[in-house]
């Protein structure tokens, strides 16, 4: 890890000057230590999305680049956290790498797209989220068959940045946002007021398995292999329903946006 982290920090520092931000050396280099285990422990978190073929070494520099981008471009005038701050940063570059490396197949993501659209007709018809053996039937599918389609899909179901609605050229946005720093994920810094209450709304209409599984694996920081083991179930069976949640979750600002 020290390693990895010395590297990041030569390329991202040659020929560079110091902008505004955290710029004493002695305390970049205390942060870059404290949030060594942070960065890894967050790129495990973020690495189911991945398949096995594609190193985790390269989340965790695109983490250490984020927390080095925090370090840069924090100003405590805007009276929130750092550590707020930076999880912000760190997950959203780890986010962008998962994103640049393009290695979801074109078939998945064809899955995907078929998946929203059968999620936003189903809904239409019953005027609830409709449940997996619904979903199954609509697609022809047996359940195991659908929760295979599921795992195969998984990829696809990240909600980008771009679908929260936040403007990475505006940082006051993200701040507007920040109710009780210390209490609120990551993921929540980047809503728009509106944007959050459609979101908040919709984890609440979610099936309540699903959102068990939202609630803990953002808000309690959870990893899927321990969140299968307080629901008594499989970590792959976990994974198919953050999936299927986040399916949800996305056709709701889809329509929102559209």
């Amino acid at each position: 890890m020290e390693k990895t982290v010395q590297k990041v920090i030569r390329q991202k520092t040659k020929g560079s000057k110091a902008r505004k931000g955290i710029v004493d050396p002695a305390v970049r280099d205390k942060l870059i230590q404290e949030y060594g285990s942070k960065i890894k422990y967050m790129a495990y978190r973020l690495s189911y999305r991945l398949q096995p073929d594609i190193g985790i070494d390269d989340l965790i520099s695109a983490g250490i680049i984020g927390l080095m981008d925090a370090m840069d471009k924090y100003d405590p005038g805007k009276e929130t956290l750092f550590k707020t701050y930076a999880e912000f940063r760190i997950r959203g570059a780890m986010l962008d790498e998962i994103r640049a490396m393009d290695w979801i197949p074109r078939s998945v993501k064809e899955k995907a797209s078929l998946l929203y659209r059968t999620i936003a007709q189903l809904e239409k018809r019953f005027g609830r989220p409709p449940t997996e053996e619904e979903m199954a039937g609509e697609l022809k599918m047996s359940l195991t068959e659908y929760q295979e389609f599921l795992s195969q899909s998984r990829a696809s179901a990240m909600i980008s940045i771009e679908d929260l609605g936040f403007n990475q050229d505006n940082d006051r946005d993200v701040f507007e946002c920040i109710g009780e720093p210390e209490k609120r994920d990551p993921l929540t810094l980047l809503l728009s007021k509106d944007t959050r209450n459609i979101l908040t709304k919709a984890i609440e209409n979610l099936p309540e398995k699903e959102r068990k599984v939202v609630s803990m694996y953002y808000y309690n920081e959870l990893t899927m292999k321990e969140i299968g083991k307080i629901l008594e179930v499989t970590e792959s069976r976990i994974s198919q329903l953050h999936t299927q949640a986040m399916f949800r979750l996305k056709e709701k600002l889809q329509e929102k946006s559209g």
